[in-house]
């Protein structure tokens, strides 16, 4: 089973990926990814500078202005 970090505001998007059978963690910081294949965010605390420090090598799929299944969707086509 495929583990999923998902920051702490997707509650919806958290649901789905559950639904699909993954296994979801809730990232509260950057630690919680940590054993993930694959990390979601909201992309609501992005650097104003547009400079971000790399935390994780895994995929990293930005949720903002996409919907629950797009997300899904994303996680599916990253994961294989």
């Amino acid at each position: 089973m495929k583990k999923i970090a998902v920051e702490e505001s997707l509650a919806d998007i958290s649901s789905a990926l559950k639904e699909k059978g993954y296994d979801i963690v809730t990232m509260r910081n950057e630690q919680d990814a940590d054993g993930c294949d694959c990390c979601v965010i909201s992309g609501q605390d992005k650097d104003t500078m547009g400079m971000q420090d790399t935390v994780t090598e895994k995929s990293v799929i930005n949720a903002h202005g996409c919907t629950a299944e797009e997300v899904c969707s994303q996680v599916e086509q990253r994961l294989g």
